[in-house]
């Protein structure tokens, strides 16, 4: 054991939770979740981690590390017209459809079969809607929001993964600091809420499938990607489909969907963490420790969230998925052959086009793979 392990797994899972957070309540807040509901989301889906990256990295000897979806709480986020009900309902087919994935290996196949630059155009469309508002966020308040930007694109030369945390904490502490954040609220611990699903066709059509294709294409395969870059060969079954049961287990108390990580699982992955592959495994279990923290003060640090500007909670959110922006961008744009099917996805997804109830990022997907199929009949 060295000391590397822990402090590895340990900012893995302070990056991943406290960079991307403003994302979780953006999400929640466009379903309508209350404050209690929020909590309870928080909470669940990180007893979710807990126990799967125990399970996964003690069962396979290898550092698998779980995250929520990134890209996925941005879809739920920049979602409208469904309430929590029916969001809880599409998070359980969500995990159904994964679960499924992970038994049936062609479903895996089928989906590494969508070409990664129609899939990126997708997430570029979905992602695209936070960085324009966290520059419509200067206006609201100049003089907190604007240094907050250039701290963070200075310290990301330097660090990027910490750059986003640096910019919530240092923001928070600006906004507390000035007046801008009344009492802060009393420490509570966590409880859980049960939420009774909807399922309804347009939220199965219009959040519950983008979900699982965001996860499984943006998420898992980047996950497996990881890790296999790292020297190891994971089974890619197993893991989604634990990650699946457990996102359906957690979804009916407000939890969206976990899958494998990338970014943090990169940071668990490295030389840094231990020369000898076979031990770093052990950062799964102080990974999963940082999150049983995080869980049991899922409350108070949603209520704290509630209390700070919501101009500092647009403008990290939409910090936090820059890069994520750019990197999904750039794979749509690669491919010359595949440039224009990749450019109609972006646009349609990002026009936040609602049709027969159905959200813009299914018709983004249909719309890029129906002008893939048409330019690659041309060429026969």
């Amino acid at each position: 054991m060295r000391i590397s392990i822990p402090i590895s797994a340990f900012v893995a899972a302070i990056v991943g939770f406290g960079g991307t957070l403003a994302l979780v309540i953006a999400a929640a807040k466009a379903v309508g979740a209350t404050q209690i509901e929020t909590a309870s989301g928080v909470t669940a889906i990180c007893l979710a981690m807990v126990v799967e990256c125990l399970w996964l990295s003690w069962r396979t000897k290898m550092p698998v590390i779980t995250a929520w979806s990134t890209p996925g709480l941005a879809l739920i986020a920049a979602s409208s017209g469904f309430t929590m009900p029916q969001a809880v309902g599409a998070f359980m087919v969500t995990g159904v459809l994964l679960v499924a994935t992970g038994l049936f290996k062609p479903l895996t196949r089928l989906i590494a079969k969508i070409p990664a630059s129609v899939a990126s155009g997708m997430l570029a469309g979905i992602l695209v809607s936070f960085a324009v508002n966290a520059a419509k966020a200067i206006p609201a308040d100049p003089w907190l929001i604007l240094p907050l930007i250039a701290a963070f694109f200075v310290i990301r030369l330097f660090n990027p993964a910490l750059s986003v945390l640096v910019v919530l904490i240092g923001g928070g502490l600006a906004a507390f600091l000035t007046g801008r954040v009344g009492s802060l609220p009393a420490p509570e611990l966590s409880t859980l809420t049960l939420i009774a699903p909807q399922f309804t066709a347009s939220a199965i059509i219009g959040l519950a499938l983008p979900l699982y294709l965001v996860t499984m294409a943006s998420q898992n395969l980047s996950g497996l990607a990881v890790l296999r870059a790292a020297g190891y060969h994971p089974e890619p079954g197993p893991l989604i489909g634990v990650t699946g049961l457990f996102s359906l287990l957690s979804a009916p108390f407000g939890a969206a969907t976990t899958n494998l990580a990338a970014i943090s699982a990169a940071i668990c992955t490295g030389l840094d963490v231990h020369p000898d592959p076979a031990e770093r495994w052990k950062t799964g279990p102080f990974y999963a420790l940082a999150y049983l923290i995080f869980a049991i003060f899922g409350a108070s640090l949603v209520a704290i969230f509630a209390v700070l500007p919501q101009s500092l909670i647009v403008l990290v959110a939409g910090l936090a998925l820059t890069a994520p922006l750019a990197n999904a961008l750039s794979i749509a744009l690669k491919d010359e052959a595949e440039r224009m099917p990749a450019t109609v996805t972006f646009a349609v997804t990002a026009s936040g086009l609602t049709l027969l109830g159905v959200g813009a990022a299914f018709w983004g997907l249909v719309a890029g793979m129906a002008v893939l199929f048409l330019e690659k009949l041309k060429k026969r």
